[in-house]
């Protein structure tokens, strides 16, 4: 255990997770039980390295306010509806875990105290420096604010070294890798920068708050087994955005 937490980058990380990507290849399920186990077998190796670790996750697997909101939904009544599939999700998440032999906490922005713990800054620090995994749903219980900014601001309360934002690409281009071949990838990029190109890392508020807070954010791919551990051991990959 010492030579392991010796080899650890960071002593307490915020992981952002997409609803979506919990649903893996099975475009007809909202959540994939494969995927929840290979997630949970790398949280456990996580934890075994002595790492702090808060998670965000969203729920667009399930259902996505904003484009409810474009379809003719209210707004705040379609985003109170995602925030209950961040619920979900982490509830789901909180069974492959503790199924893996880690204990895990939920605590929501939105009081549902029969099935999980209202988010108390004071608490979830507690869960963590008894070595717990802290899932925290429903964003910032507020709508308006995407699970980025509940990601962030999450990351500053609990006082992360880092973000990891995982995603299906293998970190930040300059444009969508998918559509464009000769796409480039940056190992490393400002926050301003990207602001300034408008690069979809995350939301504008989200970047800013971490710019504004010398929170740095690593990007990285999801997809490819053991990243999670490599990104928390210093070792290089994805893209590190920061100063």
């Amino acid at each position: 255990m010492t030579g392991l937490v010796k080899q650890s980058a960071y002593k307490r990380v915020l992981l952002k997770l997409s609803g979506e990507a919990l649903m893996g290849n099975q475009k007809n399920r909202s959540i994939d039980p494969v995927v929840l186990g290979a997630i949970a077998a790398e949280i456990a190796d996580v934890v075994q390295l002595g790492v702090s670790l808060g998670i965000v996750v969203g729920g667009g697997n399930i259902f996505r306010g904003v484009e409810a909101n474009t379809e003719g939904m209210d707004r705040t009544s379609a985003d109170y509806m995602g925030m209950l599939a961040t619920v979900i999700n982490s509830l789901a998440l909180q069974g492959a875990f503790e199924k893996a032999g880690v204990e895990t906490r939920v605590q929501t922005a939105i009081a549902m105290r029969e099935i999980a713990e209202p988010f108390i800054q004071r608490k979830a620090m507690r869960h963590l420096e008894k070595g717990r995994v802290v899932i925290f749903a429903a964003g910032t219980g507020n709508p308006y604010f995407t699970t980025d900014t509940a990601a962030v601001l999450r990351a500053m309360e609990i006082r992360a070294d880092v973000i990891m934002k995982a995603t299906k690409v293998d970190g930040v281009y300059d444009k969508d890798p998918v559509k464009f071949p000769d796409a480039v990838m940056f190992e490393k990029i400002s926050y301003n920068e990207v602001l300034a190109k408008n690069l979809k890392v995350m939301d504008a508020t989200a970047i800013s708050l971490c710019r504004d807070n010398q929170l740095p954010i690593l990007v990285f791919n999801l997809q490819q087994a053991g990243n999670i551990v490599r990104g928390i051991s210093g070792k290089q990959i994805g893209t590190l955005v920061g100063d």
